[in-house]
């Protein structure tokens, strides 16, 4: 999958025999700096710099899996929504504006369409498989222990409303602050922590119920 999503910046592009040399632009991004930010890989990958597109992928993969495969259940899934995901956000690289939001924010609202997209066209789902969830190069023995804690969260969470399930995907599975997840689903910050806490409270009394 990385190398499917790599491949798309990679491939060589047509040039005019013709046409003048090209003149540098002042401002292109240049390499990244081995302490990048997430922002800062992503304009250097915007520019054209591969191994910050690779260290992107990177960054976000697992996070993103872990949100998707939350809410869609499946495994198979979670891995072709996964890597759609990230055809996209490499497909609309060039069109990317910062706009006072993270990059990190623009790539889950991807990723959110996605699932979105997904949960319309089908609703069916079968469990996740926790020996089998294996995204990039982690140990079995990680990798194992993501699958089941993904189990056990999507399990507790399927009888929230659909507001408080996507808080908490956000908030524990993929890892966001408040005011990320707030940025995602279009809320304000205190709005999400009051859906984080209403769906902490209802797991609770469940727990006490059973």
């Amino acid at each position: 999958m990385r190398q499917r999503s790599l491949d798309l910046l990679a491939r060589p592009r047509t040039v005019d025999p013709a046409a003048p040399p090209a003149v540098p632009v002042a401002g292109t991004p240049q390499a990244a700096a081995p302490d990048a930010t997430i922002d800062e890989l992503a304009l250097a990958a915007q520019g054209g710099d591969i191994e910050a597109l690779g260290r992107l992928y990177d960054e976000l993969v697992v996070p993103i899996y872990r949100y998707i495969a939350l809410r869609v259940r499946r495994r198979e899934d979670a891995e072709d929504i996964t890597q759609l995901v990230f055809e996209r956000i490499v497909g609309a690289l060039p069109r990317y504006r910062p706009s006072g939001r993270p990059f990190q924010a623009w790539a889950y609202r991807i990723a959110r369409n996605a699932v979105i997209d997904h949960l319309r066209r089908d609703r069916s789902h079968e469990p996740l498989d926790p020996l089998r969830d294996r995204v990039g190069d982690e140990s079995p023995e990680a990798m194992s222990m993501l699958g089941e804690e993904i189990r056990e969260l999507r399990d507790a969470i399927r009888d929230l409303t659909p507001d408080q399930q996507e808080a908490l995907s956000l908030r524990f599975a993929a890892g966001l602050s408040a005011e990320e997840a707030a940025v995602i689903m279009g809320r304000r910050a205190g709005t999400v922590r009051g859906l984080t806490f209403r769906a902490i409270a209802a797991l609770r009394r469940r727990m006490g119920d059973g």
